[in-house]
């Protein structure tokens, strides 16, 4: 999270790292107690997962990438996180120019 690209938006923060010698890309999630209580995380941790998983699908990329969800992430619909993870995510693709 350090040495990597930081790109935020409303509800969550993404970081990205170039890393060339890995496979395939890495994703992590971090969703502290803020964001709500269990299931709340939990349900943000399986919609963020399944929206990773889309993006895996269709971008060939070799990074390593964290998420972390904000307060307010557990309320929101799942068009509007899969909407702010897209943009943001190709902002900090943009950025680290791994496009």
């Amino acid at each position: 999270m350090k040495l990597g690209r930081k790109i935020g938006s409303d509800h969550l923060v993404i970081y990205l790292k170039r890393d060339e010698a890995a496979p395939h890309a890495r994703f992590g999630f971090v969703v502290a107690k803020s964001v709500g209580g269990a299931v709340k995380r939990n349900l943000v941790k399986r919609r963020l997962r399944a929206i990773a998983r889309g993006l895996m699908t269709s971008i060939e990329f070799k990074a390593d990438v964290v998420v972390r969800a904000l307060p307010g992430s557990a309320e929101i619909d799942w068009d509007k996180l899969r909407e702010e993870f897209s943009v943001s995510f190709n902002v900090a693709l943009k950025k680290t120019a791994i496009v």
